[in-house]
Order: structure tokens, then C-alpha cells, then sequence
């Protein structure tokens, strides 16, 4: 009895000295597991949860491919890339440059039981789901892809596209009206057939456009009437806004 009264002691002081520690060492993993990285990268930074302002959902199935894979976004947004595999094999996602991206793949194919991570990466097993935010502090052309072993020899890569900012003068812009004349959706362009567009000092005449969204072309055909927002983007004609005339 003595000797059970004299364990139950000691257990009991060495939790009352252990648990300080222990919580310490807890706290310390949480600091680190939410600590947001600053290193920038070609393609952004890693972005702040509390900053998102689009969710985009992901897909990866064993076809080897993305759906979407084709993304548009713009300089400057945080999204919250929810990345989900449909798959009953490991599929991951991992924005970079193509160059990056096949260099690293070459690595794992050289290595393929080496495990890397990073922000701008979600490893995500068969039927599972994994985040990346990222804030995209640069505009341009970039992409993403599964650097699994063979995936993306196999096709499994989608394009990235970073749209520049919106003209500081957007919500000032004059509507305009005007007749779809050809949608180019691989281009990513619009032709319209308009009146005098006065903000950009153009009479009226039939002008090739660049979409701001691919998703804008998507909403129009030729033949259709429309109300439309024109600005220059980084010295580019560009439609900002598209929709049917009243």
C-alpha cells in the first residue's frame, strides 16, 4: 500500500513538472504549423487566410488531369485553392513557372521517394482534400502541375493566367454599346463593332478586344448586342465588363 501511495506521488510531481514543458512544446508547433512565409516567389507569395477573396475547388483525377486547368485571377488576389483527389492514386498540386516545374519534376523522377513541401503545394491523397492560399503579387503566365513520378509527362498540368490590376479609374469607366463580331476563346479575345468609345478617344469601328476574364466569353456569340466596359490594361485594349443589352 505504502509502496502504490509512493508511485501515485511521484506521478503525480512529475506531471505537475512535465505539463509546463509539454504545453510549451504544443505551443510551439502551433506558432510554427500557422506561420505564413514571406519569401517571394516569381509567381507570388503565400498569402494570409484572413486575406482570401476567392476560393477556387480543384479536382485531380487518374485521367492524369485538372479541372479546371485553366485558372484566371488577378495581381494582387489571395485565393484559397481548395485542392480535392477524386483519384485512388496520390495526385499533388504545385504552382510554379513551366520551367520550375519540370525541373522539379526531373528530381522526382530522379528521386522519387523524396518528399518536398512548400506553400504553393498540396500532396493529397486518394479522396482527400488540402488548401493552398497564395497571394499573386505579380502579373503574367504561369502554371501548375503534379509532380508525382510520370504525371505530368502524362498531361497533368493546368494554366495559371495573373491578370494585371484594374485601372485605378474602373468604377469611372462609360458603358458602351456595340455587336459581337467574333469570340476567340483560345486567344482570349473578343471583336466588337461599336459606337465612339470617347474614354479612349476611338471613333466607331470594329475593334479586337482582350477579355479581362476568360469566363466573359463565355457569356456572349456573334450576332449579340451588348453593353460593354472598354479600358487600356497595361497598354492593352481590354473589355472589363460585358453583359446583353437592355
Amino acid at each position: 500500500m505504502k509502496n502504490t501511495m509512493m508511485m501515485s506521488a511521484m506521478l503525480a510531481a512529475f506531471w505537475t513538472l512535465a505539463a509546463p514543458a509539454a504545453l510549451a512544446h504544443e505551443g510551439a508547433h502551433k506558432t510554427a504549423a500557422t506561420a505564413i512565409s514571406t519569401e517571394e516567389q516569381l509567381f507570388g507569395r503565400q498569402g494570409d487566410p484572413a486575406n482570401v477573396t476567392r476560393e477556387i475547388r480543384v479536382e485531380m483525377s487518374d485521367t492524369m488531369r485538372f479541372t479546371p486547368s485553366d485558372v484566371a485571377v488577378k495581381q494582387g488576389e489571395t485565393v484559397r485553392f481548395v485542392v480535392h483527389n477524386k483519384g485512388k492514386v496520390m495526385h499533388e498540386m504545385v504552382l510554379g513557372t513551366m520551367a520550375q516545374l519540370q525541373e522539379h519534376g526531373a528530381m522526382m523522377r530522379q528521386h522519387p521517394g523524396m518528399e518536398h513541401d512548400a506553400p504553393y503545394m498540396a500532396h493529397v491523397k486518394p479522396g482527400a482534400t488540402q488548401d493552398i492560399v497564395w497571394q499573386f503579387t505579380r502579373a503574367g503566365d504561369f502554371n501548375f502541375a503534379c509532380l508525382v513520378a510520370g504525371h505530368l509527362e502524362s498531361g497533368m498540368k493546368g494554366a495559371l493566367k495573373v491578370g494585371g490590376k484594374a485601372a485605378p479609374d474602373a468604377a469611372a469607366a462609360p458603358r458602351s454599346e456595340g455587336e459581337v463580331r467574333k469570340v476567340d476563346k483560345a486567344a482570349g479575345k473578343i471583336t466588337l463593332r461599336h459606337g465612339e468609345l470617347k474614354n479612349l478617344g476611338m471613333p466607331p469601328m470594329t475593334m479586337v478586344f482582350r477579355a479581362a476574364e476568360p469566363a466573359m466569353l463565355e457569356r456572349v456569340k456573334p450576332g449579340d448586342k451588348v453593353s460593354f466596359v472598354a479600358q487600356k490594361v497595361e497598354g492593352i485594349f481590354t473589355v472589363t465588363e460585358i453583359d446583353a443589352a437592355q
